[in-house]
């Protein structure tokens, strides 16, 4: 069966009921149905760390609480693995990702960058140090798109009209 297009009645609905519109969300509503903040580490992370010293290296490189609920991501030097740390009301949850093929494209990050650099140099062994930001904060739809595959380095925002004083 083919699927509506947004914004199409559909008069086949399940038990005769009466037709409805329905659409697809798009992206900005995806980033604005969510209070959850998603960080990324932008520096590379040893794989072997665990719950503890993740949590630990989230609050040093963002500068948020790791029980906050928040999601922290972390990535290996060849970029082909994912650590996703998140605290669940009762404890961590520790998500890993490993790409059988391919690497993971992050976004382009500019020394220039308005991010602040939030942390000193620290020596600790699931963190090497570089000059990039230590950390990128990320919408629900990048994750996304960085779980999918797509390059967030060459993803370029049109131009759009904001009304003065909103957000997001």
């Amino acid at each position: 069966m083919i699927a509506p297009s947004p914004g199409s009645r559909n008069f086949d609905a399940p038990g005769g009921a009466a037709s409805r519109v329905f659409g697809l969300p798009s992206l900005r509503a995806l980033d604005a149905g969510s209070s959850l903040r998603i960080w990324l580490c932008t520096q590379r992370t040893d794989m072997r760390c665990g719950f503890d010293r993740l949590a630990a290296l989230a609050a040093q490189v963002t500068g948020q609480d790791p029980m906050s609920g928040h999601l922290f991501v972390f990535r290996n030097r060849s970029g082909d693995r994912l650590k996703l740390l998140h605290w669940d009301r009762d404890g961590y949850v520790l998500w890993y990702k490993r790409l059988e093929e391919g690497v993971f494209k992050f976004p382009r990050l500019a020394s220039n960058s308005s991010i602040a650099d939030r942390t000193s140099a620290v020596a600790d062994p699931c963190q090497e140090q570089e000059s990039a930001p230590p950390s990128l904060e990320l919408r629900p739809s990048e994750l996304a798109m960085l779980l999918d595959g797509i390059d967030l380095s060459s993803v370029k925002r049109s131009k759009r009209y904001r009304r003065p004083g909103a957000t997001g």
